[in-house]
């Protein structure tokens, strides 16, 4: 049994942190400009004597840039030591660990700990992933335990997730959040799971990005970039992996593993592989890319680095005329991007007055370019008298390429296939906008499978870049080249991807919003603290539950519904709230209300 302890310090002025490694220093680099006195500690006098030179040049930097005085910085040094003796952290307020991410090391610190420090001393434990509950127990001051968890880099990442085990005491967490705030974090409060809210969404994540690069779904290249482009992120899974660690992030997925049981959470083979081969990253010189030498940031060429794609050779089929087949949001920002670059368009709908209204629609957004700078009235009518409406496919009949863009239904898609096969000529090419449904089944729907391509854009498609180009086993390889050949004209950055559900981006979107739903069904943090993190600590532009609002929840229904028909996964199926808020018609902002209300409710 436990004894309870002195009452928590009121301010926590001294801190040590045990482990000097990019972490550990940078934490000492916040607390130190935060106006604390800081310990680094660490058994190697290399790594503090790396941690004072890094802590002298981030300062310098800081004053070239005119974030901090000269005084400042020689105040914020001078709060700054380094020991390689545990010993040193005797007066601390709060000590923080931040050694390398194994319980036996951890456990090691702590209890250490336990006989160095006063009583009132809240230790924090820096772990990505692993168990506070488990590392409180081997305390003799468990209340006093919790989880302090910096994202890479700390000097520059606003997040801080803050764990309570079940023994942790609120005074506990209450004081070391006021520190993160003072230290101009932003905290957030959670419970102890594995990989807490960042790492519980992000690590599987990144492990199913590497389960697709291991099963050459898509080169390393378009995997990064389908996923900056498509998602606004600001670097790509396999990239970030490089960054963490690769051997940080096995360790991190297995304890997730070991707790979840979730099949997806099992490390990607290709993770383990590359760990016991020394090949971890940018650290060790190479990972998932080449780099310029351990440590560096600078991708260099290797064997895996891909050659000129465009075609590869092969000429691409002439294109003039082109036919937009649909009337909604992407059809029209479609119809929009292709008569900007020049192509003559054919805008086709069910009935001519709808086409009539979608090419009004196309005239609104341009203008709203217009009244913005971004072109000219004169370009404006230009690209308006390039667009042709249609009440009927049968325009479709001298059309180069035809792009259907209708609604996201396997059978509807196969209807109009079936009636592009019939109505354009030979040669032409046909693609499908689809966003997660088989490309190969709409290719046999038709006589002609070798002419039927994937050619997914992404919505607002008159802003974004990406465009995942899909082949099946059937298409022509002109027909590849024919579709990369209009994408450049488009100034659309392709990707290539296997016909397989979600493609890249929604087959590893898709699932990270599915386990944030989850994460809150299970009422293991609130959809306001989900979002920040996510937004603060993981990259993102807009949290999983306003980016769910925005997309619409029945449109996410489907697709993760889709992956989950094709991969089989337990893990995949869609969660239970999700499936509540679709039938009970709160699928986001279009109907005023989805995991929040907005105001056209």
């Amino acid at each position: 049994m436990h004894q309870p302890s002195a009452s928590v310090p009121t301010s926590l002025d001294t801190v040590a942190v045990v482990g000097l490694g990019t972490m550990g220093t940078g934490i000492a680099d916040v607390l130190a400009r935060a106006g604390r006195e800081v310990v680094g500690i660490d058994i190697s006098g290399a790594a503090c004597r790396r941690a004072a030179a890094a802590l002298e040049a981030a300062t310098a930097r800081a004053v070239e840039r005119g974030r901090i005085t000269g005084q400042e910085r020689r105040e914020t040094l001078a709060r700054f030591r380094t020991s390689r003796d545990l010993r040193a952290a005797t007066d601390a307020d709060l000590v923080i660990e931040a050694v390398p991410e194994h319980y036996e090391t951890k456990l090691e610190v702590l209890t250490r700990l336990d006989g160095i420090v006063r009583p009132e001393t809240i230790l924090a434990t820096g772990t990505d992933a692993l168990s506070v509950t488990r590392l409180a127990t081997r305390s003799a001051r468990p209340e006093r335990v919790l989880g302090l968890h910096f994202l890479n880099p700390a000097p520059g990442t606003r997040l801080v997730e803050i764990v309570s085990s079940v023994f942790t005491e609120p005074a506990a967490v209450e004081a070391v959040s006021a520190l993160a705030r003072e230290a101009g974090k932003e905290p957030v409060t959670v419970g102890d799971r594995p990989g807490f809210v960042v790492g519980g969404l992000l690590f599987g994540y990144l492990n199913q990005a590497a389960a697709v690069y291991q099963a050459k779904h898509a080169t390393r290249e378009d995997i990064d970039t389908a996923m900056r482009l498509g998602c606004g992120l600001p670097m790509g899974p396999l990239a970030l992996l490089d960054l963490i660690g690769i051997d940080t992030a096995r360790t991190v997925l297995d304890a997730m593993h070991a707790e979840s049981g979730d099949r997806l959470h099992a490390p990607a083979s290709i993770l383990g592989q590359l760990s016991e081969a020394g090949l971890t990253g940018r650290k060790a010189g190479r990972g998932f890319y080449s780099y310029q030498g351990p440590g560096s940031a600078t991708v260099v060429p290797d064997a895996d680095t891909p050659a000129q794609r465009d075609g590869a050779g092969v000429p691409g089929r002439t294109v003039r005329l082109v036919g937009v087949a649909g009337s909604g949001t992407m059809a029209t920002g479609i119809a929009e991007v292709l008569a900007k670059a020049g192509y003559e368009v054919v805008l086709a709908a069910r009935g001519q007055d709808k086409a009539e209204s979608a090419k009004a629609r196309v005239a609104k957004s341009l203008q709203r370019s217009v009244d913005k700078g971004r072109t000219t009235a004169e370009a404006r009518e230009e690209a308006l008298a390039r667009i042709t409406p249609a009440g009927t496919l049968d325009a479709f009949a001298d059309v180069d390429l035809a792009v259907e863009a209708v609604t996201e239904d396997l059978e509807v898609k196969r209807q109009v296939f079936a009636t592009l096969d019939k109505v354009c000529k030979q040669g032409a090419v046909l693609a499908t906008t689809t966003s997660s449904l088989p490309v190969v089944a709409c290719a046999r729907a038709t006589a002609r499978p070798r002419d039927v391509i994937g050619m997914h854009f992404f919505n607002p498609a008159p802003a974004m870049k990406l465009v995942e180009v899909v082949r099946t086993p059937l298409t022509a390889d002109d027909v590849h080249a024919t579709v990369r050949q209009v994408c450049a004209k488009l100034r659309k950055h392709p990707v290539e991807c296997g016909d397989r559900a979600g493609f890249i981006v929604n087959a590893l979107l898709f699932p990270y919003l599915n386990n944030a739903i989850r994460m809150a069904q299970e009422n293991y943090a609130s959809l306001d603290a989900i979002d920040a993190a996510m937004r603060l600590g993981g990259g993102y532009p807009m949290g999983p539950f306003e980016l769910l609002d925005v997309v619409g929840l029945d449109i996410s229904l489907a697709i993760q519904r889709a992956l989950h028909r094709e991969f089989r996964e337990p893990g995949l199926a869609p969660a239970p709230l999700l499936e509540h808020l679709v039938t009970a018609g709160r699928l986001g902002r279009k109907t005023g209300r989805g995991f929040r209300a907005y105001a056209n409710a």
